[in-house]
This record gives C-alpha cells, structure tokens and sequence, in this order.
C-alpha cells in the first residue's frame, strides 16, 4: 500500500471515530428513553471495529469494567441476577467442608465457584468475602446477587430475589433454595458485590465500549502501516 493509500484510509477511519464519537457523548446526555437508539449505534461500532480488526489480523477487546465504588473487576458487565441463576446450577450438591466444586462445597466455597464462574474474583472464605463490594442496610433492602452473613461471620448465603437465598447449610444437607429464615437482627452484614445498573448506564457504556473498539482497531492499523 502506498504512503498515499494510506493516509486515506487512515483520514476514513478518523472521520468514522469522530462520528462515533459524537454519538457517544449524545448517547451520555440523552434520556433513559434514547437507550435502545444508543445501544443501536454502539452496536454498529462494535460490528465495525470487529471487522477492521479483523482485517488487521488482531484481537478486538472485550468489554470489562471495574467498579470505582467496589473495586471489583466485572470482565462481562455481570448482574446480580446472573449471578443468582448462576447459583441455582449448583442446587443439589453436598455441603462438604472446604469443597469448591460440584462434587462438594461449603458455604464460602459456593459463594467463591458462582462468582468465578461470572468471572469475578472474589476471596475464599467468609472473613474475605463479608468485607468486599459495599454494605445494604438490610434484608429488604437486598437484591439477587448479594450476600448475606451470618453467625458472626460463620456462614454466607446468596440472596437469589424474592425473600430467598441459596446455601450450603451444614455436613449431611445439600446446596438448597429455601425462603429467607433470618432477620435482620440475625444479619452481621449484607454485601453487594455488583453495583445496581440502568438500561441507560449500560446503554452508554455499551456504546463507549465500541469507540473504544474502534480506537484500538484504528492505533493497530495506523502502527502496521508506520512499520
């Protein structure tokens, strides 16, 4: 390709940045009602930096973020109720102290194996896990996803939605949904490690996700043409 090509390509490739850009930043000032038009555009930016990177022969990025507020990396934008349904595939499975598996697992472990499985790092015991993400002022403030502990940091439950959580109970039970028995006065803390999101934060996000798409696209192509 001549010096000449691609300059043109590399002044294409900006104008389209530019014109995504702009769509971003009106996608950050619309209202909740304009998410689906935003969504829509970032849609289209990500289809197109996938093929210019593609095309370049490299790897688009995924989307991941890291909440200021919990410090918690969320590679996949992963919602409470994700991980509640995520839990409920391990329903059945022996409580077998220090377990982390489906083959046997404690409270603390369940907790662990679900969120890893969203590909959220979290510790392994309960005395790590009671102190991530940040505190809900009680039951029914709780939201699916969240946890709860309990016994002065003995045991730690995932609230699944409904006034309902999912454990692992103690040697001889297994891995249940059951209703929520505790009240609050039971409750040593309530953590939500995935911060409550809007159809229109995710909705922006989404569409600084494709800007980003395509920036990253277009500094690989600029370099190879440099080289």
């Amino acid at each position: 390709m001549s010096m000449t090509d691609t300059m043109s390509r590399i002044g294409q490739i900006q104008s389209t940045l530019q014109l995504l850009s702009g769509s971003t930043k009106a996608a950050s000032a619309a209202p909740a009602s304009s998410a689906l038009s935003a969504a829509t555009t970032s849609g289209a930016a990500s289809d197109f930096a996938s093929t210019l990177a593609s095309a370049l022969g490299v790897s688009a990025p995924t989307p991941s973020a890291t909440d200021s507020a919990t410090g918690i990396a969320n590679p996949g934008a992963v919602t409470g109720t994700d991980v509640a349904a995520a839990a409920q595939k391990y329903l059945g499975v022996p409580y077998v102290f220090g377990g982390e598996d489906a083959s046997g697992m404690d409270c603390s472990g369940l907790v662990q194996t679900v969120y890893a499985d969203m590909g959220i790092e979290v510790p392994r015991l309960v005395s790590g896990q009671m102190t991530i993400g940040t505190e809900v002022g009680s039951l029914a403030q709780a939201q699916p996803g969240d946890l709860i502990v309990t016994g002065g940091g003995a045991h730690i439950l995932i609230y699944a939605g409904n006034n309902k959580v999912i454990h692992a109970p103690y040697p001889g039970r297994d891995v249940c949904l059951v209703e929520a028995y505790m009240t609050d006065a039971d409750i040593d803390t309530i953590r939500r490690v995935i911060p409550t999101q809007t159809t229109s934060t995710a909705s922006i996000s989404s569409a600084t996700h494709g800007t980003d798409m395509l920036s990253a696209a277009f500094a690989s192509f600029a370099k190879g043409s440099i080289s």
